[in-house]
């Protein structure tokens, strides 16, 4: 009798575990900062891959402190000098590793499933940043970002049930 006792509770105590377990996984948030990458040298308008000015070395910098205290899985960015350099300072200050993706070929239920239930961070451009986040809520909801317009940051919560999304400017 006390070994059914003893079956019986631990039975109901692994069924319980392994149930709130599921019940968990369900309500995982999956939150993503996007950024436009900082300015970049525009001295030669033939240069389809500039470096950032000073000025946009300055920003990059600034991003890395404004996210300190953001426990970062994953840093994205676009294969350019430009949002390279941008989210570097970011990955570094994290130690992660950089990972690479390409905007125009972009599978956005892949990615969904692979960075579900973590914190990331995507460093993009002027038209694919805003394109990214729509893509994430599933809506036509942001325009492209203006061409002297370096400060924008879109985070984006998602859940099972719920995709919540907000900008704000940071200088």
């Amino acid at each position: 009798m006390k070994h059914l006792i003893l079956i019986t509770f631990f039975s109901l105590f692994i069924f319980t575990t392994c149930k709130e377990k599921t019940e968990n996984q369900s309500d995982e948030i999956s939150t993503y900062y996007l950024i436009r990458h900082a300015e970049k040298d525009r001295s030669d308008s033939t240069d389809r891959n500039p470096y950032l000015t000073s000025e946009g070395l300055k920003r990059a910098d600034n991003w890395a402190k404004h996210f300190k205290d953001i426990g970062f899985d994953a840093v994205y960015s676009t294969d350019y000098n430009r949002t390279k350099q941008t989210a570097m300072p970011t990955a570094e200050s994290k130690n992660i590793e950089l990972q690479i993706y390409n905007s125009s070929d972009l599978k956005i239920e892949t990615f969904l499933e692979k960075t579900k239930g973590k914190t990331v961070l995507i460093v993009g451009h002027s038209d694919t940043t805003p394109k990214f986040v729509n893509e994430l809520l599933g809506e036509e909801k942001y325009d492209d970002i203006a061409d002297d317009n370096n400060a924008n940051l879109y985070l984006v919560t998602l859940t099972k049930d719920t995709k919540r999304s907000k900008v704000s400017i940071i200088n």
